[in-house]
């Protein structure tokens, strides 16, 4: 437990350090700040001792010395004012502070998404990535900013009444001062022993909003299987243990406050009683009744910091929790560096020939998918592959694109290991179109130029002509201004499949990865556009991933997979005549035609 505690601590402050970083950007601020408060809080300190005095020529015998009275009532209205007024400042200058911070905190964090590799996408859930930059970011924000406000206050409140307090008794200076830090170590030891309920908090919330996200995202196919029931068991567990941990987290949390108030209290009476009697002239000093009100309202001020650090403590425990899963995402260990003497490789450079030499590759370790994958590609070529799922067709299309890069062998592209080139000129070297679907919110031309988006509306409507897209998108309510909401709102599947299929048209491409391009259009449909793409494959390389495998009868060749190895190669002829796997794979599918 202790290492663990330990463990902790050392997790915190390197956190802290991380954050200090990040403040280092505005030291300016910063430092008008911390001037601001050390004002305010002086200003604060000596409108006790202007009270004191009013009040020891109110109890003063004899009548009341207004003259003397009324100076200090307008020296203490000034104050006031003045003081309010650098709070104000102090807050504009800690609120630019803190949501600059985090507006670089998060904008970093949404570039370290930029620069992830596509594994570590796969094993992180989209809404626990979502919960980090904007849940976690908010909850750092209330942290920074309640330390701002009432830290920093705090600690100058105390050094300055401490001094204020040693120039009116010493003796009552001393009570204070050995009674308070009681409170402090009360607020310590609680501090301490829930940091670990508030870890788990926040990562129990970050699992929440992560099954959120999947169950909204595949809600049709929730309401289509009926798991309305399971979806809403599943939340329920989460929801009651991020209950339980909130409520611990809470509870305990909130002892501090009240712990310390009552240690304060202690401190306070014990001022009022030994100062009472000091009043009374006991022994040998003496204190005016002027200056015992000051003190008790030193005493007060001394002590209430006591109470807020401890609640600022707990805030920032909470805050420091979810910068660290920020920092972790920060942090993520990005793509591997580009070489520095990778090779830019210009679109009107690229030959098309491909070359895939005893590849090896594996998610994990222990379970190996491809090995010995051999093969070569001349120019324009059509190459379509086909197996039963998980045989490792999409792989190789990840492996062209090194959204992954081969645990063995190598690739080459125009005679050159793709490991060698950038990746930007790699990727846009090919045109891809993929089963599932992906639009941006905007309006259909910006969603059919993005990868294009200097294209004149001409060239877009004439590539949604070719994918056939352009007669539905007529009939949308703006047509092609028409703006479409996430992942393409209200279209259909088949249609936006067609709008990225259009998107591909615009780009034209040295080379084209067609997976499952056309799975959800209508036959008519598709066979136009299998003539269309047909035009768009000639003299350009193409890789055709396909489970219909009355689409691929015009490919050059058919690399036929199993169990992440090429078992079979050839055309569509040649492969059914040898009556192999590929040949069971076509009957299987028309065994029931006329």
């Amino acid at each position: 437990m202790k290492k663990a505690k330990s463990t902790a601590t050392v997790s915190s402050l390197a956190t802290l350090k991380k954050v200090l970083r990040y403040l280092s950007h505005y030291r300016i601020l910063f430092a008008l700040s911390l001037l601001l408060c050390a004002a305010s809080v002086a200003l604060s300190l000596y409108l006790p001792v202007l009270t004191g005095e009013a009040i020891d020529l109110i109890v003063a015998p004899g009548k009341v010395n207004f003259e003397a009275l009324t100076p200090l009532l307008w020296r203490g209205v000034i104050i006031i004012g003045i003081t309010a007024l650098c709070q104000w400042l102090m807050a504009i200058c800690n609120n630019r502070i803190t949501f600059g911070v985090v507006r670089r905190l998060r904008q970093d964090a949404f570039e370290s998404i930029q620069r992830l590799p596509l594994s570590f996408l796969d094993k992180h859930p989209v809404g626990g990535l979502v919960s980090r930059v904007i849940s976690d970011a908010d909850q750092f924000t209330d942290g920074l900013l309640m330390g701002f406000s009432q830290l920093f206050t705090g600690v100058l409140t105390i050094a300055g009444t401490l001094g204020f307090m040693l120039s009116l008794n010493l003796w009552l200076t001393l009570w204070v001062v050995l009674i308070t830090p009681l409170s402090l170590f009360v607020a310590s030891f609680i501090a301490k022993n829930t940091h670990h309920m508030f870890i788990k908090q926040t990562e129990t919330r970050g699992e929440q909003t992560a099954l959120i996200d999947e169950m909204l995202g595949s809600h049709k196919t929730v309401v289509a299987f009926s798991h309305e029931d399971e979806a809403l068991s599943a939340f329920d567990e989460i929801n009651g243990r991020l209950e339980t941990v909130s409520r611990k987290a809470t509870f305990f949390s909130s002892l501090t406050n009240p712990s310390t108030r009552f240690v304060n209290n202690l401190v306070y009476a014990g001022v009022a009683l030994i100062g009472a009697l000091m009043s009374l002239a006991m022994g040998n000093v003496t204190l005016s009744v002027g200056q015992l009100s000051c003190f008790l309202t030193y005493a007060n001020q001394y002590t209430k910091p006591f109470n807020e650090i401890s609640g600022v403590i707990t805030e920032l425990q909470l805050s420091m929790t979810c910068a660290a899963r920020l920092f972790e995402l920060v942090e993520a260990e990005p793509e591997p560096e580009e070489p520095t003497d990778a090779v830019t490789l210009p679109a009107d450079a690229v030959t098309g020939e491909v070359t895939l030499s005893d590849v090896h590759f594996s998610y994990s370790p222990d379970k190996e998918l491809i090995r010995n994958l051999n093969l070569k590609l001349d120019k324009g070529q059509r190459v379509a592959i086909v197996g039963p799922t998980g045989c490792g067709k999409t792989t190789v299309i990840n492996l062209l694109m090194r959204f992954y890069d081969v645990d063995g062998g190598s690739i080459s592209v125009s005679g050159t290991d793709i490991r060698k080139l950038t990746r930007h000129s790699l990727r846009g070297a090919y045109g891809m179109v993929l089963q599932d679907t992906w639009l941006s919110a905007g309006t259909v031309k910006e969603n059919i130029a993005f990868g294009r988006p200097e294209a004149t509306e001409d060239e877009i409507i004439a590539a949604a002509k070719a994918a056939h897209a352009d007669s539905f998108i007529r009939r949308l309510p703006d047509g092609y201004d028409t703006v479409l909401g996430e992942n393409g709102g209200t279209l259909s599947q088949g249609q936006k499949q067609l709008l990225c299929i259009a998107r591909l048209f615009l780009s034209l491409p040295p080379m084209l990865i067609l997976d499952e391009a056309t799975s959800s259009i209508d036959t008519r449909t598709e066979l136009k556009i299998q003539n269309a793409f047909a035009t768009l494959m000639k003299g350009r390389t193409s890789f055709i991933v396909a489970h219909r495998l009355s689409t691929i009868k015009e490919a050059d060749v058919i690399l036929v997979m199993k169990d992440g190895r090429i078992i079979e190669q050839g055309d569509h002829k040649t492969l059914l005549k040898s009556g192999g796997f590929y040949a069971e794979m076509y009957r299987s599918q028309f065994e029931d035609c006329v």
